[in-house]
């Protein structure tokens, strides 16, 4: 049995998707909060278990019988720890087989403040003595691409990455990339930088929009400082406002970027380009 913690998020969706081109329905299982949202991986024919990352019980009870787990990181930044070492707890009670983990690019070197979470539930991994695999994710190409709607309003991506170079992939190469570690053998110990084949520039990103829309689209780097002042001003959440301009930093300093093209190896095929996200975007 393989389990997918986080199903009915964005990642977690896509994964079961990869997964039942060659498992089983019968053989995968759904670990969601809310069964209510639900319904799409029901009628797939998926098995659906409540839990939630900060009820043990419920994770014990979702774990019984699970060979292979798929651990998705929460998104709440301020309980991951404490949530992640309740379903590494639980899985090591189920004498789970193998546990994946989407960490992030680089985990042990990166300089991102969301990185240090991700390092330390490395650690607990490793401390755990249960077989793991790290999915070292890169970043999203949906991340940029949610700006879409204000560039073609305005004419413009706004940020402060320079010149940086930014591999990212979309999260449906993430995605087949966990079902393909999830459904082979020998993955126990392995670690995967994963990112996009093709790195760019948020300028190149604007040039690749203003190409597809034949709209004039450019990219304006700002001062970290004058990002967060037009985030606030655009009425984007402190904590929101604070972090995407540490994250472009970031992508300035290569934290974004990797080119072992082991995400591509791992899928069989190149990851999405970035003309194509775009075009897919643009339909949405």
């Amino acid at each position: 049995m393989i389990a997918v913690t986080g199903a009915t998020g964005q990642l977690g969706q896509l994964t079961i998707d990869s997964l039942l081109k060659t498992v089983p329905a019968v053989e995968v299982t759904a670990v969601v909060r809310n069964p209510a949202k639900a319904d799409r991986l029901r009628a797939r024919g998926v098995t659906i278990c409540q839990a939630d990352y900060d009820d043990r019980r419920s994770l014990d009870r979702a774990f019984a019988g699970v060979d292979k787990l798929l651990l998705i990181s929460s998104d709440d930044t301020g309980m991951r720890l404490r949530q992640h070492q309740n379903v590494i707890d639980a899985a090591k009670t189920a004498k789970v087989g193998l546990i994946a983990y989407t960490s992030i690019l680089h985990a042990d070197t990166c300089q991102l403040g969301l990185a240090v979470a991700h390092r330390e539930t490395e650690v607990m991994l490793k401390q755990s003595a249960l077989p793991y695999v790290l999915l070292r994710n890169g970043w999203y190409t949906e991340n940029y691409l949610s700006s879409l709607p204000s560039a073609l309003q305005y004419g413009a991506f706004i940020g402060c990455a320079g010149d940086g170079q930014i591999a990212s992939a979309t999260r449906l190469d993430y995605a087949e990339a966990a079902a393909g570690v999830l459904t082979s053998a020998d993955q126990a110990g392995k670690v995967y930088e994963l990112a996009g084949d093709e790195p760019y520039t948020l300028a190149e990103l604007a040039a690749e929009v203003a190409r597809q829309t034949t709209k004039s689209i450019t990219y304006r780097d700002l001062a970290e400082a004058e990002f967060r002042a037009a985030l606030i001003r655009a009425g984007l959440p402190m904590p929101i406002a604070n972090k995407l301009p540490e994250y472009d930093v970031a992508a300035s300093r290569g934290a974004l970027y990797d080119d072992s093209h082991s995400l591509s190896r791992l899928i069989g095929r190149p990851t999405t380009s970035l003309s194509d996200a775009v075009a897919q975007a643009l339909k949405a």
